[in-house]
C-alpha cells in the first residue's frame, strides 16, 4: 500500500503497520516522516531500536540475525534500516526479500532510500517492500504547489500571508525545502500569530533558492523568461560551469529537433518523448514546445549554443551569460 507523506499522520493514528518505506530525494520530507513513524511508534511502547546503515561492506547476515534474534529485554523495537545509495545489491536484495516473508515480531521495520529509478521499483526486494508494509514516497514540490505548501506550513504556526507574499516566499527558497523549513520558522519567531505582510517576509528571509540547469532547460521550453533570466542569474551566482550549462541546453534542443521532426512524419507524440526519455511533468511543456516552435527556430537556437559554447572555451569574443540570456529569449517567438 503506499500513502502520501500528508495521509501519514491519519494512517498511524488508526494503526501501525510492521513495515514501512519512506523513498525519495526531498530529504526535509523524508525525515519527517520517518520522525512521525518513529515517534508514534515510541507512543506504542516500541522501546528498543536497532540502525544497520548498508554500504558496500554491509553485512547482511547481522541483518538477518538480528531479526531472528529476541529483543534483548523482551521489549518492542524498531528495526531501522537505511540504504542510502538505494542498491542493496543482489545479496541485499535477496535478504530484504527474505526478511519481508518472515517479517519479525514486536517488531516495527523502517526501511529508508533514495528515489528508486523505474528498473529500481520493478526489483524483486522494491516489489516484497512495498507488498510487505506501507510505503511513503517523498516527491519534489514542484514550483506550481510551492506557494500552497508553504501557506500550509505557516498555518501550523498560526500564520498566514496573502498570495503574492506565498509567491515571493516561494521564488526565495525554490528548490531547498530544507532551508525553506528553517525560513519560516525564523518568521515564526520574529512574529507574531496572524497575518504577515510582504515586508515583514522581505526583510527577514533570505534568498535561499538552489536552482539547477534542469530547471533552467525547462524555464526556457515554457518561454517563462521571467524565471529563466531568475534561474540564470542564480546558477551565475554559485558559479556554475558555462559549459556544463551549455550542453544541457543543447542535449534539450536536440531532443525537440528530433520529437517535432518525427511529429511532422506522423508518428506518435507520446511515444517520441517516452523514447527522448521526457517522463512525467516534463511532457506537458515538452508538448507545449514542439506545438509552439518550428523546426527552424529549434535549428538557430542550437546553432546558437554552439557559439555560446566557443565564448566560453575563449575562442569566440563575447559575454556567455548575456548570450544565454539572448538564447532564452528565442523560445517566447510564437508564445500565445
Amino acid at each position: 500500500m503506499r500513502i502520501n507523506p500528508e495521509q501519514l499522520t491519519r494512517h498511524l493514528q488508526a494503526q501501525l503497520a510492521p513495515l514501512y518505506t519512506v523513498f525519495g530525494d526531498e530529504l526535509l520530507l523524508a525525515i519527517e516522516a520517518a520522525d512521525l513513524i518513529r515517534a508514534r511508534a515510541r507512543q506504542a511502547a516500541y522501546i528498543e531500536r536497532e540502525i544497520f546503515t548498508v554500504d558496500h561492506h554491509f553485512n547482511w547476515a547481522a541483518l538477518r540475525q538480528s531479526s531472528s534474534s529476541l529483543s534483548l529485554f523482551g521489549e518492542r523495537r524498531i528495526m531501522d534500516i537505511r540504504i542510502p545509495s538505494g542498491k542493496p545489491g543482489i545479496q541485499g536484495g535477496a535478504a530484504i526479500e527474505a526478511y519481508c516473508r518472515a517479517l519479525p515480531p514486536d517488531t516495527l521495520t523502517l526501511v529508508t532510500l533514495p528515489r528508486i529509478d523505474k528498473q529500481g521499483s520493478a526489483a524483486k526486494w522494491f516489489q516484497a517492500l512495498e507488498k510487505s508494509g506501507v510505503m511513503i514516497p517523498v516527491l519534489p514540490v514542484e514550483r506550481n504547489r510551492l506557494p500552497a505548501w508553504i501557506g500550509q506550513r505557516l498555518e501550523m504556526q498560526e500564520q498566514n500571508a496573502e498570495p503574492e507574499t506565498l509567491q515571493f516566499l516561494a521564488d526565495k527558497v525554490e528548490g531547498n525545502l530544507l532551508a525553506a523549513h528553517q525560513e519560516l520558522k525564523k518568521l515564526e519567531l520574529l512574529y507574531p500569530a496572524g497575518i504577515l505582510s510582504f515586508n515583514q517576509v522581505k526583510d527577514a528571509v533570505l534568498d535561499v533558492a538552489r536552482y539547477d540547469v534542469f530547471k533552467l532547460s525547462n524555464a526556457m521550453m515554457a518561454a517563462d523568461t521571467v524565471r529563466y533570466a531568475r534561474i540564470l542569474e542564480g546558477l551565475q551566482g554559485e558559479g556554475t560551469a558555462l559549459p556544463f550549462i551549455v550542453s544541457t541546453l543543447a542535449g534539450q534542443i536536440r531532443s525537440l529537433i528530433i520529437i517535432l521532426k518525427g511529429r511532422d512524419s506522423g508518428k506518435s507524440l507520446m511515444q517520441l518523448m517516452n523514447q527522448a526519455r521526457v517522463w512525467g511533468d516534463q511532457q506537458k511543456i515538452v508538448e507545449s514546445a514542439v506545438s509552439r516552435l518550428r523546426a527552424k527556430q529549434l535549428v538557430q537556437a542550437l546553432l546558437h549554443t554552439a557559439k555560446i559554447d566557443r565564448i566560453s572555451k575563449g575562442v569566440a569574443q563575447g559575454d556567455a551569460w548575456d548570450e544565454l540570456m539572448q538564447l532564452g529569449l528565442r523560445f517566447v517567438a510564437g508564445k500565445r
